[in-house]
């Protein structure tokens, strides 16, 4: 059964000066969404693009699984939930123990959260059903 459903859209070009500031990145993303640069120059405009549609697209999961629990951030921290990829590079969940907590007292015991993000150009969106 279908507890819920989440889906947010991200500007891109608004995670610019996120990744030119490694404090805001290590504020909404866990250590493992993170991505490792020394070089935010004029002359590597596409890898900062790369990153921001990276992050945007992670932070539209984040929005997209707050709102199919039903909780908004409320509760949770932004580190504590992250996304990672499975071998063949689909998107997945990984939730820490607190934010497991959350969720198996809203939701129950028995849960399964699918993801899917998506990128275009300026955008990134994500969509996140939570079934019990």
């Amino acid at each position: 059964m279908i507890f819920g459903i989440g889906t947010d859209i991200s500007k891109v070009s608004r995670f610019e000066k996120w990744v030119k500031n490694p404090v805001l990145i290590k504020r909404f993303f866990n250590a493992q969404e993170i991505v490792q640069t020394d070089e935010n120059s004029e002359e590597n405009l596409p890898r900062i693009t790369a990153l921001c549609e990276h992050y945007a697209g992670r932070f539209s999961a984040k929005e997209a699984f707050c709102k199919a629990l039903g909780t908004g951030f409320t509760g949770l921290e932004l580190g504590d939930f992250f996304v990672k990829n499975d071998k063949f590079g689909k998107p997945y969940l990984e939730l820490g123990e607190k934010t497991k907590k959350i969720v198996r007292e809203r939701v129950g015991e028995n849960y399964r959260i699918h993801l899917s993000i998506s990128h275009e150009k300026e955008f990134a969106i994500a969509f996140v059903v939570i079934e019990n």
